[in-house]
């Protein structure tokens, strides 16, 4: 109960603020502008390889709302000296963590729905397998997931929204760059590869292939920074 309390609180807060609309327009805007290339570019591609450069676009879309609209669920409390309610409030830090990521997983998932129109456009024009749609955008839903709670601990480290949005950046950057990294590496360091957030295992749900390694992953990515974000908000009670 409490946990659904914090989700629809925060829910509503992203609902009532500019931010959240002008974030979630924004990159619709951006991701529209760079599917209109892609179909004008790339002149009579086949239509499961539009969907695929779709999906490519939409990661990184998705990426960054998850991040942007996260950045607030904890600086802001902390900026204006909310955050005092919440750690005194008669509810656990887990509670707490997992209410904010509810909310901003919401807010993702409102986001990502309304990307729905592109792949449609293409079915109306071409053919493409429902299960190719259907896995691609549970990709996507998954990676909102994981930046959700990687811009939520960006968020507990900082008082600054500004600066929560760019240390989660560095997080999700060094995490993209893992695959390059272990590329280069020998044995055992090699393995740090599968930690790559895109290279590992989002071209699976690219391609709609649904892989239970790539579900594992993004699910492992959610739930360890969720409970690295509960562990930072336990130290600041303490203190």
């Amino acid at each position: 109960m409490n946990v659904l309390l914090v989700a629809r609180r925060d829910l509503a807060s992203y609902l009532n603020s500019a931010s959240g609309y002008i974030i979630v327009s924004a990159l619709l805007f951006i991701l529209g502008l760079l599917f209109n290339a892609l179909s004008y570019f790339a002149g009579p591609a086949y239509s499961h390889e539009l969907l695929e450069a779709f999906f490519l676009y939409g990661f990184g879309t998705t990426l960054i709302a998850a991040v942007l609209l996260s950045m607030r669920s904890f600086a802001e409390e902390k900026s204006q000296g909310t955050d005092v309610l919440l750690e005194t409030a008669p509810i656990s830090e887990g509670e707490v963590v997992l209410g904010k990521y509810l909310a901003g997983v919401g807010m993702v998932s409102i986001f990502v729905l309304l990307t729905l129109y592109m792949p449609l456009l293409i079915l109306w024009n071409g053919k493409v397998a429902l299960g190719h749609l259907a896995v691609g955008y549970l990709g996507l839903l998954l990676v909102g997931s994981a930046g959700t709670a990687i811009g939520n601990f960006g968020s507990a480290l900082s008082r600054s929204q500004v600066v929560a949005a760019v240390l989660s950046g560095v997080m999700v950057t060094f995490m993209m760059i893992l695959g390059e990294i272990g590329s280069f590496s020998e044995a055992p360091l090699d393995a740090i590869h599968y930690l790559d957030l895109f290279d590992a295992h989002f071209p699976a749900f690219q391609g709609g292939r649904l892989e239970l390694s790539g579900v594992v992953f993004y699910a492992s990515v959610t739930a360890v920074f969720l409970w690295l974000t509960t562990q930072v908000l336990k130290g600041r009670r303490w203190q």
